[in-house]
């Protein structure tokens, strides 16, 4: 599996049209659970193989569970987790990815 996607429902949804399985959470327990799957680290963990390369979280979903996130990025381990904005669009506050790219590199896309 090279894709995962964690997400509102119709994001989830519009993912899996386009051949990437993912699941729907609607509050931190479900966030978590599937996180935790994604990432190997439930009761029944995935191999490395099965293991997603990349796991998109919608922006939502960080937030609700930000502290797993931001301790398995300092892991350093696959998947490379990427948020996307919900489809209600960008939470006020947060960084578009293109101002992430323009603040890393100094160079506007």
């Amino acid at each position: 599996m090279e894709y995962f996607v964690i997400g509102e429902r119709e994001l989830v949804l519009g993912f899996m049209l386009a051949g990437v399985k993912g699941q729907a959470a609607f509050n931190r327990r479900e966030a978590l659970d599937a996180f935790l799957h994604a990432t190997g680290q439930d009761e029944f963990p995935l191999s490395e193989a099965e293991r997603p390369k990349v796991l998109i979280l919608t922006e939502e979903v960080s937030d609700m569970i930000s502290d797993e996130v931001r301790a398995w990025q300092m892991k350093g381990k696959s998947p490379l987790i990427v948020e996307v904005p919900p489809l209600s669009g960008h939470i006020p506050g947060r960084k578009t990815l293109e101002d992430a790219i323009r603040e890393a590199v100094g160079i506007q896309v």
